[in-house]
């Protein structure tokens, strides 16, 4: 059986209680669920929390439906649009950092969605490695960028 995203979403949206419109949209490496709903703050939840739960319990149910299916991304009144630009100008600044001093610059702790933003972010430079490293008594790791030698 194969995976249909949006209505997926839509019916657990439903039953979660939200009044939501979902549209979906094509990306290179998958799909992206545009939520609009006017209860958008519940939805997407402390730092995005809420949001990113719901994405993987949906990409779960995907999985399950069909092995194939595209990794879905979703995406509440534009906040992973402007949460992910912010992360590219956090990895470009600490990049020009590390450009400039020549020393190691380590990013807070972050999910594996956030860390693959800045992994992508700064893969075509050559002049800059970056490396995932777990956090001491978290579940998060932090991403090290350094001089390539």
């Amino acid at each position: 059986m194969s995976a249909e995203p949006k209505i997926t979403l839509a019916k657990l949206l439903e039953l979660l209680g939200f009044d939501a419109e979902v549209e979906q949209h094509q990306l290179e490496d998958g799909i992206l669920l545009d939520v609009k709903t006017a209860d958008s703050g519940r939805l997407i939840g402390r730092q995005g929390q809420t949001l990113s739960d719901l994405q993987y319990v949906l990409n779960r149910l995907l999985f399950q439906q069909d092995k194939e299916a595209p990794k879905a991304m979703v995406d509440v009144a534009g906040y992973r649009a402007q949460a992910r630009e912010a992360l590219v100008k956090k990895a470009q600044d600490a990049a020009l950092k590390v450009h400039r001093w020549g020393d190691v610059v380590e990013l807070e702790p972050m999910s594996a969605f956030d860390r693959r933003i800045i992994h992508q972010a700064l893969k075509d430079d050559p002049g800059i490695e970056t490396q995932s490293v777990p956090v001491e008594g978290t579940e998060k790791k932090a991403i090290l960028l350094r001089p390539k030698h």
